[in-house]
Formats: C-alpha cells, sequence, structure tokens
C-alpha cells in the first residue's frame, strides 16, 4: 500500500501547484450546496468524469478548511507518486488484501477531526456516464466501519460563454452509513442536478481566474456597435 504523505515544503509546494493549475485552466470552480458546519469527519463520494476530479476534490477540502485524503488506484498512484503530498493514497482493485488495508487507513483517518476522506465509487474514469451510475462497494463499507457521514459529490467540467471551461462542483446532503440502494440514489440525484444546470445561477464562485481575453475582446466588439 502506498500511504498518503501530506505536509511539509513538498507539500506546501504540490497544493501550491495544483491551485495555479486550476486557476489557469478554468475560468472559475463553482460549488453549489452546503456541508455540514460541525467538525465531523466525513466522506465525499463523487462521480468520475475526468482526469481534474481529485484535484478538484482537493481545493474543495481546502476551500472549507477540511483534511482531505483520496482513496487512488495503485498502479496510477504509483506513476503519480507526487498525489501524496495532497493527501492521495492507494487500494488495488480486485484485491481483498489490498482493500481491507485500505479501508483501515482510512478508517483511522476518519477519527480526526474535519478528515474527508475522497472515494470515486464508480472505480474507473467515466467521461460521459449519466445516471444512473454503476458504484462498487467500497463507499458503503467504509461508510459502515467508520460511521462517518457521507456527502455526495457531482462534478461536471462545462462551457458558458468563454474559451475556459468552468468546473462546477454540487453538494448534496450528508446522510449516515447505509445501504447501496441508498450510496446510488443520492450520488445519481447530485450528478443529473449539476448535469441538468443550463447557468451558473444558484452556484457561488470558489476560485475565479481574470478575464479571458474572449471576454475582454467581446466587450472591446459590443462596445464598437453603432448605436
Amino acid at each position: 500500500m502506498i500511504r498518503a504523505n501530506k505536509g511539509g515544503p513538498l507539500g506546501w509546494l504540490t497544493a501550491r501547484y495544483v491551485d495555479w493549475r486550476l486557476r489557469r485552466d478554468f475560468r472559475g470552480i463553482w460549488v453549489r450546496g452546503e456541508l455540514p458546519a460541525s467538525d465531523e469527519s466525513l466522506i465525499f463520494y463523487g462521480n468520475h468524469p475526468g482526469w481534474w476530479d481529485g484535484f478538484a476534490m482537493h481545493h474543495l477540502c481546502v476551500s472549507t478548511g477540511r483534511d482531505g485524503y483520496c482513496v487512488m488506484e495503485e498502479q496510477n498512484l504509483a506513476r503519480y507518486r507526487f498525489l501524496t503530498r495532497l493527501g492521495a493514497f492507494s487500494i488495488r482493485r480486485g484485491d481483498a488484501r489490498s482493500a481491507v488495508e485500505s479501508l483501515g487507513a482510512a478508517r483511522r483517518l476518519l477519527e480526526r477531526p474535519r478528515a474527508v476522506v475522497i472515494v470515486f465509487p464508480e472505480g474507473v474514469l467515466t467521461p460521459h456516464a449519466r445516471p444512473p451510475l454503476r458504484l462498487e462497494r467500497g463507499v458503503e463499507l467504509l461508510a459502515r466501519r467508520s460511521g462517518a457521514r457521507c456527502v455526495p459529490v457531482g462534478l461536471r467540467y462545462a462551457f458558458f460563454g468563454d474559451e475556459r471551461p468552468d468546473l462546477l462542483i454540487e453538494l448534496g446532503q450528508a446522510h449516515a452509513p447505509a445501504d447501496q440502494a441508498t450510496f446510488s440514489a443520492a450520488l445519481d440525484g447530485v450528478v443529473s442536478s449539476v448535469l441538468s444546470a443550463q447557468t451558473l445561477d444558484g452556484f457561488r464562485p470558489s476560485a475565479r481566474r481574470e478575464r479571458s481575453q474572449a471576454a475582454v475582446l467581446n466587450e472591446d466588439t459590443v462596445r464598437r456597435l453603432p448605436g
């Protein structure tokens, strides 16, 4: 198992790099919904539409003052080991011993106040998936073993009139450990909601870059139109 290795100068540099990449590559990060106000530990479980998903969840944790850790396929984490500095730790899919070890590590992390363990229960990238999503049972097992409340998170990358995409994050209602059907229904609901958004109404900005060149050019074009 590859364990998380957060903190220190390298951790700080890695977090700064990720924040810079998000602000460079997206026009903005937008959030809809609220997290519990308490210091309780939580499990975030989300859909997995793109390569940026782990970074998006990391941003969500940092911006809400939470200590985030992410379960990641071991062969991928071995290739991108710097992600351990952001709190990634590994699991080997289909390996029962690895699952037991990783679930134990996640449960111990959830004993810390304001800790978050992030799980993508589809198991693999699913760029064009729409509900109903097919979820593996890891999140249900982790929730039952840890007793932590769980928050479904819908992620979407969309264009709203700019050459840079927007990153949309929608938070569902926190709920207690439950059966697989409950997890599936909650995640399907929040993903359906974020996919149906036609505008940014109801979303609050969590991070924004400066106005893009396209936006500036559009404003200049409008100003030059005859009255």
